[in-house]
């Protein structure tokens, strides 16, 4: 295994999952407050799940999205 390369591919793909979630969660959050299906100061259980099939991982990460 190259140290290095694995290094660049795995923020690579962290930085890709972040923006492009980030952007979704953006998006979706203006269509809900939009239409009213929740206020401006909820507090929105979230989970992201992570699974690569080739190592047989699959996580479930829990938090929570505050908008106040």
């Amino acid at each position: 295994m190259n140290e290095e390369t694995f290094n660049l591919s795995m923020r690579k793909f962290l930085k890709m999952v972040g923006v492009s979630s980030q952007n979704e969660i953006e998006k979706a959050l203006a269509r809900a407050l939009e239409e009213k299906r929740i206020s401006g100061d909820a507090v929105l259980p979230a989970t992201m799940t992570l699974q690569i099939a080739g190592l047989s991982l699959k996580v479930d990460f829990n938090g929570e999205i505050r908008l106040a």
